[in-house]
């Protein structure tokens, strides 16, 4: 599958975003569908998943950010609230036909990764 994520730009503390991940070339609705992010120098950081119509945030966003999925649009989107500045990440979005529950934070359990879209919160 080929994911074209978008959305990414530059905002205040405390605004909001929504970041997209169009999918094309396999089916979308079997897949698990993920959000990562990653800073430059660091390690790609789980941030958010969907899987089988449940979904499932790192501590670090619960309860301000929020993952969804459009089937019929083969997209994925990712709507962040109360941004913070350690929010400043590349973003990617991800897709795995072989993902089980205990490895969906893992970056290598997904098949399938888009571009990136950076997102940076101004203090």
């Amino acid at each position: 599958v080929q994911l074209q994520a978008s959305g990414g730009g530059v905002v205040q503390a405390g605004g909001s975003l929504r970041l997209s991940c169009a999918a094309s070339g396999r089916t979308f609705s079997s897949a698990v569908m993920g959000w990562f992010r990653q800073v430059s120098g660091k390690e790609r950081e789980f941030v958010s998943t969907t899987r089988w119509g449940a979904t499932y945030y790192a501590n670090s966003v619960k309860g301000r950010f929020t993952i969804s999925r459009d089937n019929a649009k083969n997209t994925v989107y990712l709507q962040m609230n109360v941004l913070k500045p350690e929010d400043t990440a590349v973003y990617y979005c991800a897709a795995g036909y072989r993902t089980i529950l205990t490895t969906i934070q893992l970056a290598r359990a997904y098949d399938s990764w888009g571009q990136g879209t950076l997102v940076t919160v101004s203090s």
